[in-house]
């Protein structure tokens, strides 16, 4: 069987199945199991398929990815967040916009906490759309800004889909980790701009509020109460990679210690809300693990039938300029994430992709910083974004599908820009992994 047969029918397949509706985990599951009966011999490529996926998810590098979830689910239900988006609130004033900023200011912080652009949007959809659609803000200032921050959190740490990408990729996961944070800081940077110029330049798009009249010492109470303690966690867990004291595996423990420890100075640690995370975690987990299995176990088959080296081969032969080559591969991924979710769109096309990238010498973190921007985009990207079906469910009634597109289409645009940005200075995204 040609390598171009074997493609096109693994890759057919997997769209039958996922068309029809079978979840990823078990269309890479069929897809395995049909491969390597096939391909890798009978019953001993079933076999060989068994202790493949065992040694996937025994893997000492995925530990991070539990411990990463887990600190966001404290902070959730202990409701710590929610606290600290409170307090960002009572601090931010006088400026146009202002609950937009607070939107995206909130959602940075949040995301340095959780790593989770679910738990991200879904908080700050709660907390505070109802107040500024209350307010009369149009929903290009008041839905957009939520959902564009919300995805910056699978950027930077602790991000566990960067986690799940460096694994995948066989990449650096500290240096990834790493490298996620100044493009993320970019990314707030440039919404927080164009909600500036946007409310200086249509101030009916966000209604003036009244003057503070509060105290300035009142105002930064409930910031050096909420907001600054819970610096201590990102510290543990940035610091502890960036000075090189502790593994991502050991500053995942680490952060998730600190988060505990926080939340117990804080008394909103309970019994409760220790099983309502522990159970959160887990079911995220095994399904991320389920999925890791089945996507090293498919690359695994790929490279045994001659599938990516050949492929490797036709596209070398075309002789592409290495840059052209890479904006082809962000653009596939672009296209991907309007159809389907982040995950399977790193199944998919990393075990084509990264031997493309080392071969063609192009350094592998910084890559990875614009696939995970490109993902990110693909999280509020129309018709299958989950982001907008997240804003949807938290929305006030009476919101609408057609509002939630129609208020992120610039900010679409702004991290497309900023994936460029990263393109054409590469030493955004490898100045601070570089200091490792």
């Amino acid at each position: 069987m040609g390598w171009e047969v074997m493609l096109s029918l693994m890759g057919g397949l997997l769209v039958v199945l996922m068309g029809i509706g079978v979840p990823v985990a078990f269309a890479f599951l069929a897809l395995n199991l049909a491969g390597a009966y096939l391909i890798l011999g009978g019953e001993s490529g079933l076999r060989l398929l068994a202790l493949s996926t065992t040694e996937a998810v025994t893997s000492f590098s995925l530990v991070p990815i539990p411990l990463f979830i887990l600190m966001g689910e404290i902070l959730l239900h202990t409701g710590l967040a929610t606290r600290a988006i409170h307090a960002i609130e009572r601090l931010i004033a006088g400026v146009p916009g202002r609950l937009s900023l607070v939107a995206v200011v909130s959602g940075g912080v949040f995301a340095s906490l959780s790593g989770s652009s679910i738990a991200n949007t879904a908080v700050l959809g709660r907390v505070l759309l109802p107040e500024m659609l209350r307010l009369g803000y149009h929903p290009l200032l008041s839905i957009g800004p939520i959902l564009a921050i919300g995805g910056v959190a699978m950027l930077i740490p602790p991000s566990a889909l960067a986690v799940l990408f460096g694994s995948l990729a066989g990449i650096s996961i500290s240096k990834l980790l790493l490298a996620g944070i100044v493009p993320g800081i970019i990314l707030a940077a440039l919404f927080f701009i164009f909600i500036v110029a946007v409310s200086r330049l249509r101030p009916d798009l966000a209604p003036a509020q009244p003057e503070e009249t509060e105290p300035f010492r009142a105002r930064w109470r409930p910031f050096l109460i909420y907001v600054l303690p819970l610096m201590i966690i990102v510290i543990v867990v940035v610091g502890s990679i960036l000075s090189g004291i502790a593994t991502p595996t050991e500053s995942a423990a680490l952060g998730s210690i600190a988060t505990v420890l926080v939340a117990a100075c804080y008394r909103s640690l309970s019994w409760k809300v220790i099983s309502k995370a522990l159970s959160g975690t887990a079911a995220t987990t095994a399904t991320i693990f389920i999925i890791i299995s089945g996507s090293i176990a498919f690359s695994q088959i790929l490279s045994f039938s001659g599938t990516t080296r050949q492929l490797v081969a036709v596209v070398t032969s075309m002789d592409i300029e290495i840059g052209t080559l890479v904006l082809m591969m962000l653009l596939v991924a672009l296209l991907l994430g309007m159809l389907m979710d982040q995950i399977s769109i790193m199944l998919i096309t990393l075990p084509f992709f990264m031997p493309l990238i080392n071969l063609g010498g192009v350094d592998p973190i910084w890559f990875g910083v614009m696939m995970l921007i490109a993902l990110e985009v693909g999280l509020i990207t129309p018709p299958f974004g989950l982001l907008l079906f997240i804003m949807q469910s938290v929305a006030p009634e009476g919101v609408t599908m057609r509002q939630i597109l129609s208020s992120i289409t610039p900010y679409i645009g702004i991290e497309i820009f900023g994936l460029f940005l990263i393109f054409a200075f590469p030493a955004l995204a490898l100045w601070l992994p570089g200091f490792m």
